[in-house]
């Protein structure tokens, strides 16, 4: 069975971090194999944040919000009055910028989060 549209209901939920990555680099692997699409319902932004080309936030049975994780997670005072959570990175970047540091606080990755590191440190511009 190849399918054009595959939905997964919390994927990786109960596996170790081993377990989970391997897990999300099949479905990378799968997706980009077959063209085919994706639905990842998951409650793990982290793991959307690093999976996922679109996202589609529902809030109260509609669509909130919905753009690329970038788009989305910029808007991340709003997805944490829905009751959402944010990758951590974001968090952390969030903060950063609230504490008077020159950074974007639109990072949900480990690699942006390293990126503007080094761009805060004069090693070239940030994302």
């Amino acid at each position: 069975m190849e399918p054009d549209v595959l939905i997964l209901d919390e994927p990786t939920a109960g596996l170790d971090p081993r377990g989970r990555r391997s897990i999300l680099q099949n479905i990378r692997e799968y997706q980009k194999a077959l063209g085919a699409t994706i639905i990842m319902v998951s409650h793990s932004m982290e793991e959307i944040a690093s999976t996922v080309n679109r996202m589609v936030v529902m809030n109260h049975g509609g669509i909130a919000m919905e753009g690329t994780a970038k788009e989305v997670f910029s808007r991340a005072e709003e997805l944490e009055e829905m009751g959402l959570d944010i990758p951590q990175i974001t968090s952390v970047f969030v903060r950063l910028k609230q504490l008077g540091l020159p950074i974007t606080d639109c990072i949900y990755s480990v690699d942006e989060a390293k990126k503007a590191l080094i761009a805060l440190r004069g090693g070239g511009p940030h994302a």
